[in-house]
């Protein structure tokens, strides 16, 4: 059965891209075929074939379907800014259903889709849209990444009932060692496994090489529904 999930960050840096390309990775190592998409990225750099992103690049590097880079990343804007504001700076209109339509195409290619968004739940568009509002459009079940550092508790359950709130299925979630030397660590990661309405998928430690194929150690898949 194909599944597409979207994943989101509890805030910006907090390792959404490595978290998604080690699913992929273990998807991959179970027999799966793997696909991720970054509609949105800013801070990409400029070279001969144009405007790349970091991630978007990493997420095509751990996919198995093989797509050209504007499909990966059809939205890609130079400045490491806000997305609408980037957008306005270069005369691009963003919005929710444009950013659907791109992902559309590429949905129901491979096994596992991943659709990493940018930046935390509620990162503007436009003046009336937020990211928030493609998986809406998708109806895709939700994935959040949860940075581990002080204040991730907040962080991690306002997120968690504004996706609940947006109509949408919080299928899972990550913790992410951002911090290792975090005061009671284990006792926020209790906490967030009480009060959090979905299965974890992990505690991701803070890893010296952060690799996908590292990560992925880490990961109980089965939990997404993946053999």
């Amino acid at each position: 059965m194909k599944q597409a999930f979207f994943v989101a960050g509890t805030d910006t840096d907090v390792g959404k891209t490595l978290i998604s390309a080690a699913l992929l990775c273990g998807a991959q190592q179970r027999g799966l075929t793997t696909l991720g998409l970054k509609p949105v990225a800013a801070g990409c750099a400029r070279g001969p074939e144009g405007l790349r992103h970091a991630d978007a690049q990493l997420l095509a590097s751990v996919s198995s379907v093989s797509l050209p880079y504007q499909q990966i990343n059809p939205v890609a804007l130079e400045p490491a800014i806000a997305p609408h504001i980037a957008a306005q700076e270069a005369e691009l209109t963003l919005s929710a259903q444009r950013l659907s339509g791109y992902c559309r195409g590429a949905l129901g290619q491979a096994d596992l889709t991943l659709v990493e968004g940018a930046g935390g739940w509620r990162v503007p568009l436009n003046r009336r849209e937020t990211l928030a509002d493609l998986p809406r459009q998708l109806n895709l079940p939700v994935v959040l990444v949860v940075g581990l550092r002080l204040g991730c508790l907040s962080h991690a359950l306002l997120t968690s009932e504004a996706i609940v709130r947006d109509g949408l299925r919080l299928a899972a979630w990550v913790a992410n060692t951002l911090d290792p030397h975090m005061p009671r660590l284990e006792q926020n990661i209790e906490a967030l496994v009480e009060r959090l309405p979905a299965p974890m998928l992990g505690v991701v430690p803070h890893l010296s090489q952060p690799t996908p194929e590292a990560a992925a150690e880490y990961l109980d898949l089965t939990l997404l529904g993946c053999a």
